[in-house]
């Protein structure tokens, strides 16, 4: 379910982008997200306690998790199209499988290492048919792929540090703390030149508000309310109960999902490499999801 609401995070991002700046897109989308996390907040606002060690933990996960990881991703998906960046996400898996092998002992065999393999293949090969020069309107570019495979990156410490931290809390504080933690951080970073613009002497254009049609709006609170806290809670909820590294493989949906929509909504079109590179993660993914798997009783936290 995180994985098919994920899917349509891009394109909906999109539609955000066509009237306004990426910070603003993204600091209006986790603003709509602490709406629906606020409930779960106020409820264990008395519960939730964190040790020194803990906070160091959350803090860090909300700020790679929030800011870092989105500002990032949506600049690159302002250079690019959505079914690039879409497809992009595939190489989350192999990425996701190699950090919880690495960090937290877990352990995939040779045929799951050679699915995730043949998945971070089709993720180059989506790259390379990427243009290299300056981007043009509705075209891909090396620059803004790059982009969103960077922004993945600061995802893996994210999902890691938060199974983390559910090993000693549940699912639903974590990811409600998280989030406002770094829509918080976020809003310091996106709204501070405006606050501090009678200081600096800066000339900062304003917020957009009044000027933001009503499909952006919509856009915007889809985006929050399902693509972000709903996906967020739903995935920090799935990875508690299973290995990160299995869970990786359902990320697969997303890019099949995303690019989807980006050629049958918005007109996009992929060439060669990117239906190979594709046709490839979505191998990857089905090759993994179908095989059998033997329980594994040291991973359910509960």
């Amino acid at each position: 379910m995180a994985g098919c609401l994920w899917g349509t995070g891009f394109y909906f991002g999109r539609l955000a982008l066509n009237e306004m700046r990426v910070e603003y897109m993204v600091l209006y989308r986790f603003l709509f997200a602490c709406v629906g996390m606020l409930p779960l907040v106020v409820a264990n606002r008395r519960r939730f306690h964190l040790t020194a060690s803990e906070m160091r933990t959350l803090l860090i996960a909300a700020a790679l998790g929030v800011p870092i990881q989105f500002l990032i991703q949506f600049h690159g998906l302002a250079l690019t199209t959505v079914s690039h960046a879409s497809l992009m996400v595939g190489a989350m898996p192999v990425l996701l499988a190699a950090a919880a092998a690495l960090f937290a002992g877990e352990r995939l065999d040779w045929f799951g290492w050679l699915a995730l393999c043949g998945s971070t293949v089709g993720a180059a090969l989506i790259v390379l048919g990427g243009s290299h020069g300056p981007a043009a309107h509705g075209e891909p570019s090396l620059v803004g792929d790059l982009m969103v495979v960077a922004s993945l990156v600061t995802a893996l410490a994210w999902i890691l540090l938060s199974k983390k931290l559910m090993e000693t809390h549940s699912a639903q504080v974590v990811t409600a703390y998280t989030i406002v933690s770094g829509t918080i951080m976020l809003v310091v970073w996106v709204l501070g030149p405006c606050l501090l613009s009678p200081l600096t002497h800066r000339n900062v254009a304003p917020p957009p508000f009044a000027h933001v049609s009503l499909t952006a709006w919509v856009a915007l609170a889809i985006s929050g309310l399902l693509c972000t806290a709903t996906t967020t809670l739903l995935w920090n909820w799935g990875i508690h109960h299973v290995p990160a590294s299995r869970a990786g493989v359902f990320l697969n949906i997303e890019p099949a999902l995303g690019s989807w929509l980006g050629v049958q909504l918005l007109g996009e079109h992929l060439g060669p490499h990117a239906w190979v590179g594709g046709g490839l993660i979505l191998a990857a993914a089905v090759t993994l999801t179908t095989r059998g798997h033997e329980p594994e009783p040291a991973a359910i936290l509960e």
